[in-house]
């Protein structure tokens, strides 16, 4: 870590504008069609802080920030997506320099509310996005054909979408088709239900010309990459207890025409056996296998 955990408190109390500086100087770097490896941590701005059982896992900000310093570390790790918050973090230790990077947009279904469908956009914009010279946008879309708030997720999406064609900035869409279950949202995790997911993401906005997916890994994913032809990323998903099992899912969908890479967070960030390093390893060692020679 080049600024400690104390001196980004000091930074954001004395000099706030270092902020606008930092990304404004960063080393941006172009996507070139590559398979990519993007390390995600936009759950908390959701007030989603658990890990594995662990109710406060992501809590502390040191030590998530910790995480991400050992993870980046790994020069096969593409870039980050997360909040503003988060973003500016990794800017000011300067762990973004030659990363992509991708802003998270929509954060208002807080975790365990009554209006989690309702995912206001209360994090990045597109033109926010543009004007820090970040990368990507990302947005969620979890749609829950019972409760009405979804619209308002979808029309917002649309309009993001829409943005995003005007400014030439890719987004990434993460459809879920989502119910509630005992009070609690719950993600669709069926290949019909993502193949459903991703019929409707595909068709929002003025054109698709700039949106990605963001999807899940799930059984018969063959049928789900035939289901759409925007480029794809695959999401890590919740804390996976099987390492072995969910390394082997991701290395078989990565080969199938269509998938670029891997957006993961809790699976790399915070392991079953603590070992960041080890686990960010074996992700890029899946995503970049032309890069190592096939090792």
């Amino acid at each position: 870590m080049k600024v400690s955990f104390d001196e980004l408190k000091r930074i954001r109390t004395d000099n706030p504008a270092a902020i606008t500086s930092v990304l404004a100087a960063r080393d941006r770097r172009k996507y070139n069609g590559e398979k990519l490896l993007i390390i995600a941590a936009d759950h908390p701005a959701r007030g989603a802080l658990a890990v594995a059982g662990d109710r406060f896992a992501m809590a502390s900000r040191k030590d998530l920030l910790d995480r991400f310093a050992e993870a980046l570390s790994n020069p096969l790790v593409d870039g980050v997506l997360g909040t503003p918050d988060l973003i500016e973090d990794l800017a000011l230790m300067g762990l973004l320099e030659s990363k992509i990077v991708v802003g998270s947009m929509n954060r208002g279904g807080l975790s365990g509310s009554s209006f989690e469908f309702d995912d206001r956009f209360t994090a990045y914009s597109i033109n926010a996005i543009k004007q820090q010279r970040l990368d990507f946008a990302k947005t969620l879309l979890r749609i829950n054909l019972e409760d009405s708030a979804t619209v308002q997720t979808l029309e917002s999406t649309a309009r993001a979408v829409d943005a995003a064609v005007e400014h030439e900035i890719p987004i990434m869409i993460e459809p879920f088709m989502s119910s509630w279950v005992d009070g609690r949202a719950v993600n669709q995790l069926t290949t019909a239900a993502v193949i459903k997911s991703v019929a409707i993401a595909a068709g929002l906005g003025v054109s698709s010309a700039r949106t990605w997916l963001k999807l899940p890994v799930v059984p018969e994913m063959h049928r789900v990459m035939e289901a759409t032809t925007l480029p794809t990323l695959l999401l890590g998903g919740d804390a996976e207890p099987d390492q072995d099992v969910m390394f082997a899912s991701w290395e078989d969908a990565l080969e199938l025409p269509g998938v670029n890479g891997l957006v993961v967070g809790r699976n790399l960030l915070y392991p079953p056996d603590g070992n960041v390093s080890g686990a960010v390893a074996i992700a890029a060692k899946m995503v970049h296998q032309a890069k190592l020679g096939g090792q």
